[in-house]
């Protein structure tokens, strides 16, 4: 980052570090120089404990971005591709007030191979973002500017997060690539739920239409 030299981190470490996810893998550390002289420490878990779905994060750091370039930030500044990296339905079904209301320390923290209490946090961040994103954009009548693709039925080795198998990885792809074909889903702001856009074409279609629009953005900017 230009302005700020210390968060210029290798990617491999932001990687790491966003997906250490306690319980899973270890917390990571690592430095960067700051530009003067001297060095930032890092010490970093899973970056869903404070954003699992980072997008008003980004609007974010582009909103300060233009504020630092001079420039004015405006709702209609922006197109949002959000993608997501999967989620199971096992938070909105598995778990229930009534058996919930039975465990101790330990049944949050391991029930039947899952981690309640990490499932719950991390559902609730995204979901409240994707409900206010959803929201904010109907309001400033941008709906068209915000594409949220997220796939909510991953089961089995396919929801687990450290299972790097060939056989799971071929998996996933393949899911990805399904999803493409499927149609465009927003939040319906009564229930909470992803349902299709009325009208709405394919994920595939969709980011189409947004790679051209960035395209041609950019080609206007280069030839002015």
């Amino acid at each position: 980052m230009e302005n700020q030299p210390a968060k210029n981190a290798l990617l491999s470490d932001i990687a790491i570090g966003t997906s250490a996810a306690p319980t899973f893998f270890p917390a990571h550390y690592f430095e960067t120089n700051d530009g003067k002289g001297g060095t930032r420490a890092f010490n970093l878990i899973d970056g869903a404990v404070a954003a699992n779905n980072p997008t008003l994060l980004a609007m974010n750091q582009v909103a300060e971005h233009m504020v630092l370039a001079g420039q004015q930030p405006a709702g209609k500044s922006y197109i949002v591709i959000s993608i997501g990296c999967g989620t199971s339905s096992l938070p909105k079904l598995k778990y229930s007030a009534k058996d919930a209301a039975k465990w101790g320390i330990l049944s949050w923290l391991i029930k039947d191979g899952s981690v309640p209490i990490l499932d719950m946090f991390n559902a609730g961040s995204a979901d409240m973002v994707d409900f206010h994103l959803s929201v904010l954009s109907a309001v400033l009548g941008t709906s068209h500017q915000y594409l949220r693709i997220q796939y909510d039925k991953l089961s089995g080795s396919a929801g687990s997060i450290d299972d790097s198998s060939k056989a799971n990885l071929d998996r996933l792809v393949k899911i990805g690539e399904e999803l493409l074909s499927e149609k465009v889903s927003g939040v319906d702001l009564e229930t909470g739920r992803n349902v299709e856009v009325p009208g709405g074409g394919t994920n595939a279609e969709e980011l189409a239409k947004y790679a051209k629009q960035l395209s041609d953005e950019r080609r206007r900017r280069r030839n002015n």
